[in-house]
């Protein structure tokens, strides 16, 4: 097995689905300038969705009234009083267009594409700079030539799905055995070819791969390794930013920022932590969480720079969760590179308490969102617990937590038909 940064204790409650907080010994207060990407590759992706938006203001009407910017709310707790931090929720479940947190990296991943198309075809040049002929014939007929593909657990499906299909390319998603049924036929409703795997997320991903690769007209969105992808997830930390500043909420050494991400293949917790470091340096402290049952990103971020992560497997776990969208396997190994000196630790939670999280989201807050996303909550409780002591004693946090501030990142559940989500609450009252 390969050299992994966890304690002979961590290594047990892994392998006997415990949940745990873990600590990353590679993490630096500060973002170094040498790390890979660059600051400037995320400010060029927030120009792009900012050219881009007259277009998606056309193809989606649900943009019309946010000029065809993509974004959610910043919600305060309804529960927070003054023995408890300052909770708010990242409300990505509510993301138009595709209903979940992969809205922006995917739909940045394919107007990159685009774009790309458009200037090499001459549609898009000096003299003409209006993206809203994207929309017309000539740019369509040079879509329509190509396919986008992607290999998916489900919600970064639906938004490569959704945004190409908009657009005119072919689009073909790769489903894990994981995926749910709902997620397909929505995907199908919209003109979509799903082709669906028995294996987990990795194999769909390795067979999408292949299949494109195979056609010199196909292009693949890669989930592992595409810093595409990573820029249009990491746009998120300038427009938090934004929203922090409108309700007045600050972030300095004095006021602390906590942010808790859930986390699959690692490409959009790792893209927001880098945006987020990017802005906030020492004074935010990003934490991923994963089902104890595939606590990949544990696992990639504990490995060293430049070696290729684990699979949860050798650790004896199954990957089965119904927290769908983190049902992976192996990390990306170029997430974990990118990241691994920027995320502050990963806590791991059994599928009991993402839906006790759940059911208490929905009386609390009357917010509904889908297991994946509910698991983000739990981040307050890990870093109040002993291991979580250590982290804020380390860090001279401990007497700033009453000025802190923390946000859980829901990642997905606005789309999710009304009879799963009835099931979702079924499961946590008898949990």
């Amino acid at each position: 097995m390969a050299v992994l940064n966890i304690t002979d204790e961590e290594k047990v409650k892994i392998k006997n689905a415990e949940p745990l907080l873990w600590l990353n010994a590679a993490f630096k207060k500060t973002i170094t300038p040498s790390v890979t990407p660059s600051r400037k590759e995320l400010f060029a992706a927030e120009a792009r969705l900012a050219r881009f938006a007259p277009l998606l203001a056309r193809l989606f009407p649900e943009l019309e009234s946010f000029n065809g910017l993509i974004e959610s709310p910043l919600l305060a707790s309804q529960n927070t009083n003054k023995d408890k931090p300052h909770l708010y929720y990242k409300a990505d479940h509510q993301l138009p267009v595709a209903g979940s947190i992969k809205a922006r990296g995917g739909i940045h991943e394919v107007l990159h594409f685009a774009e790309s198309l458009a200037v090499k075809n001459g549609i898009i040049n000096e003299q003409n700079f209006d993206y809203k002929t994207l929309a017309e014939p000539p740019a369509r007929d040079v879509f329509e030539r190509y396919t986008i593909a992607v290999g998916s657990t489900g919600n970064l499906g639906l938004s490569i799905g959704i945004m190409a299909n908009a657009l005119g390319f072919n689009a073909v998603v790769h489903m894990s055995s994981d995926a749910k049924e709902w997620k397909k036929e929505r995907l199908r409703k919209r003109g979509v070819t799903v082709i669906e795997h028995t294996a987990d997320y990795g194999a769909a991903v390795a067979a999408g791969r292949a299949e494109s690769d195979a056609d010199p007209f196909s292009y693949f969105v890669d989930d592992e390794n595409s810093s595409h992808l990573f820029m249009g997830y990491a746009v998120a930390a300038l427009r938090l930013r934004a929203q922090l500043d409108d309700q007045g909420i600050e972030v300095n050494s004095e006021h602390p920022l906590f942010v808790y991400l859930p986390a699959g293949v690692g490409g959009a917790p790792g893209g927001i932590t880098f945006g987020l470091k990017s802005l906030f340096g020492e004074d935010v402290h990003c934490f991923f969480a994963e089902p104890v049952q595939a606590p990949c990103m544990l696992l990639g971020m504990a490995g060293t720079q430049n070696s290729h992560p684990i699979h949860v497997k050798e650790m004896g776990l199954s990957i089965n969760t119904d927290a769908d969208g983190l049902a992976v396997g192996t990390a990306s190994q170029w997430v974990c590179d990118a990241t691994r000196h920027l995320l502050s630790g990963v806590y791991t939670a059994t599928d009991q308490a993402l839906y006790q999280s759940l059911l208490a989201l929905k009386e609390n807050e009357k917010i509904e969102v889908e297991p994946s996303a509910a698991i983000a909550c739990l981040g307050p409780q890990f870093l109040t617990s002993e291991k979580g002591q250590v982290y804020l004693a380390k860090h001279n946090l401990a007497d700033k937590l009453d000025k802190s501030t923390h946000i859980a990142w829901l990642t997905g559940g606005s789309f999710v038909p009304q009879e799963e989500y009835q099931n979702y609450l079924d499961i946590a009252r008898r949990t």
